[in-house]
């Protein structure tokens, strides 16, 4: 059974929160990635950006339903769901626009596991590192792919 350290893309591409996301978007684009992680001036990973991240710009705002009882305008979600939209859909910067709840696997994790967390999470891109702290690979849906090719 193929391991993360195996399948995964070593030749990490790495964004800084202050990067722009029309960059971002032309150097995904340009090398057909789905994402990458978004590290601090240490290095240090503190988020994702993937293309799902980009094309959130593009969609409709939804706008809260708001009803009226006794006279009161009564939303059905809260502002804070409209004003996470907003942030996404205007945002100029990495930080505006990536994922910060970060799930990451090491490199001994077997392709059934990085599967399972994929889509059970919903994660398009998982990070690999080597003893919590080093960022050593990155793997995304096409990774797993090409893996259970090799397998059949």
């Amino acid at each position: 059974m193929p391991t993360a350290k195996e399948i995964m893309t070593g030749d990490i591409l790495t964004f800084s929160p202050d990067d722009e996301v029309r960059e971002v978007t032309r150097q995904l684009a340009e090398k057909n990635y789905s994402g990458a992680p978004v590290v601090d001036k240490d290095g240090k990973l503190i988020g994702v950006v993937t293309t799902s991240d980009l094309i959130y710009q593009k969609k409709n705002l939804h706008l809260p339903t708001v009803i009226t009882l006794f006279d009161s305008p009564i939303a059905l979600t809260g502002s804070h769901d409209v004003d996470n939209q907003m942030k996404k859909i205007l945002g100029s910067t990495v930080a505006d626009i990536m994922s910060d709840q970060v799930i990451t696997i090491d490199e001994d994790t077997p392709l059934e596991d990085i599967a399972t967390i994929m889509i059970e999470e919903g994660k398009h891109l998982l990070p690999v590192m080597r003893e919590e702290t080093q960022l050593v690979g990155v793997i995304d849906r096409s990774d797993i792919i090409r893996a259970i090719v090799k397998e059949s």
